[in-house]
Parts: C-alpha cells; structure tokens; sequence
C-alpha cells in the first residue's frame, strides 16, 4: 500500500447502478481517511452521479453512459489519459485502468469471491482485511433540499414500495399495514410522519401506500429528487423499510435502522450493510421463485406473495426491541 504522502491523484471505477455504486463508497471512505490529501476522480453511471458529488476530496466525476462497443470506456480514457494516477481501483474490470499511467492498480478480477456480500468483494480488490462500511457525503444543496422535505422535530418513518422489477416488489397492501402498526398509537414510531420513496416510472405503486396515510402526516418523496437527495433525506429519517433497491443501500450507508425485504435476489450478496440493517426475505430462494414453466422476468408479477407481514412484524420487533409487542 502506498504511504500517505506520496498519494495526490487516484481513480476510483465503480457501478453504474445504485446500489452497487453505494455499496463501494466504504472503500472512499478508506481512501479519505488514509489518503486526505488525494484527489479523486471517480467514474459511474450517470444514475449514480448524485451520491458521489459531495465527496470530500472530489477532482471530478466521469458519468458512464454505456455505449454500443465498449465505447463509452474509449470516451473515458479520452477525458483522464493525461493524468499520472497514484492509485487506480477499478471495479469494473475495464480496459480503461489498464491503458492509464498509474503507481499501483487494484483491479476487479477473477479472484474475488462472487459469493461473498458486495462490500466484502469490494474489499478484497484493495487487500484490505476489515471491510469499510458505506458511507455517503452530500453537497449543501443536498442537504438543503433535505432539510425543506423532511421536517425538523418529527419522528419520520421512511418507505420504499416499489423496485426496478416487479418480482422483488412486495404488496402495496401489505407495506400498507405494516406502515400502520408501526406509527400506530404500540408503534415503534407512534404518529410518525411518513416519507414515501420511489424513482421515476414507479410513482403508481408508491402512490397507493401514500394515499393511505393521513394528509398531515404525509411525505411526498415521489420521483421528486436525485438519488443523492433521496439519501440525505434519508439520513433525517428514524427508521426505513423497503423492497431490496438502492434506496435501501442508501438508508443503510446513512446509518439509519434499516429493513430490506428480500425475494428473487440474493441477500448473501446484497443485504443491507450496517451495524443497524437487517433484511428478511420469503421462504423461497431465488432459484426457487423462479422455477416455474413459463417464467419471464419481463412478464412475471411479484415474487414476494410468501413474505408475510407477521414475518416482517418479527424481525422488527427482535431486532429494534423498542417496538411494542403488542400485534
């Protein structure tokens, strides 16, 4: 490992998707802390662009938009092949961390463990023994926004009913019930405001929970902000429960208690990360939801029927002891 004070200039290669951009931002948390003086680029998709704008030690951001041919990898290296990077951490295993002038590369490989939870393989480029937990930073105009959508001197229970696929999203009814005996009078959360999440194109499911809470108790967080802002939002909630999603990685990075409800993925690989983030997920496996004649993951509906809410009851009420027993 290079020592602090050789380390100005590093390049940090990470997912285009949410929660897997999420899911490496321990390891900037590392370099911040063991480098503090370097600058870094970090390159990710565009989605992803928000969560990294408030970094510390930020040089720039390289937005990925995929492009047919790899090219999109080509206009990357366009932009920093003048750069003399210290360290290179790409884990997108891309030719572009191979084509740059850099001391030291830890590159995303064969040898990494696919089994292990994404924060372990994330670790495992860098050599590094104990895995850094997320960790997200937000701008002032993140924070701003955040401050004007969720009230100061409110307990805030924190939701996100829908996904990006229809079979890892649970019911509207049930996240209905259970939003009910939460901020009910025993609730963990008694007459808690309720912040409703969603991403554009998914506002129709998130809208049925919505409806179903007292207006002046509602948070209309409906495709209404960057996934940046969703998390710093996140940060001034109390407690958040929701399908496996990047919004869930975020509650998570931002250390609120945190629930993901899990079917067709894999929790060994994407649970929540986080001394305060716990999951729960149907008595089927992946493999087992999605074994059936006809399955498409574009045609079939959800794949949560057999989570049920006294089993979400539970967890919660074992793993945040405050919540009343009472069902």
């Amino acid at each position: 490992m290079n020592s602090r004070s050789d380390v100005s200039s590093v390049l940090f290669i990470t997912s285009s998707r949410i929660g897997d951009a999420v899911l490496s931002s321990g390891l900037l948390k590392y370099l911040h802390d063991s480098y503090p003086n370097a600058k870094v680029t970090i390159c990710c998709g565009p989605l992803a662009v928000s969560l990294f704008e408030g970094y510390p030690n930020l040089d720039k951001i390289i937005p990925v938009k995929k492009q047919k041919y790899n090219k999109h990898w080509f206009d990357v290296w366009l932009q920093i092949v003048g750069t003399q990077f210290d360290i290179v951490i790409d884990l997108r295993n891309s030719a572009v961390s191979r084509l740059v002038r850099s001391k030291k590369r830890y590159i995303y490989g064969s040898y990494v463990d696919k089994s292990a939870h994404k924060v372990i393989q994330n670790a495992s480029v860098m050599k590094l023994e104990e895995p850094p937990s997320p960790y997200l930073w937000f701008t002032e105009e993140q924070k701003g926004a955040a401050n004007n959508f969720i009230p100061s001197g409110n307990t805030v229970l924190a939701v996100g009913p829908t996904a990006n696929w229809i079979g890892k999203t649970w019911s509207s009814d049930r996240f209905i019930e259970v939003i009910d005996w939460l901020t009910g009078g025993g609730g963990l959360l008694p007459n808690a405001r309720v912040a409703v999440f969603a991403a554009p194109n998914e506002e129709e499911d998130a809208y049925k929970v919505l409806s179903s809470i007292p207006k002046d108790r509602q948070i209309d967080l409906i495709a209404k902000v960057d996934p940046g802002t969703a998390a710093a939002c996140l940060r001034l909630c109390d407690f958040y429960i929701g399908n496996d999603s990047g919004l869930m990685h975020c509650a998570a990075a931002v250390g609120i208690p945190t629930l993901g409800l899990f079917g067709p993925s894999y929790p060994n690989i994407y649970a929540p990360w986080g001394g305060e983030a716990f999951f729960v997920s149907t008595p089927e496996t992946i493999d087992e939801l999605i074994d059936y004649e006809g399955y498409s993951s574009k045609t079939c509906k959800s794949l949560m029927v057999n989570l049920s809410v006294e089993s979400v009851k539970e967890v919660i009420k074992k793993n945040w002891p405050k919540i009343s027993t009472s069902s």
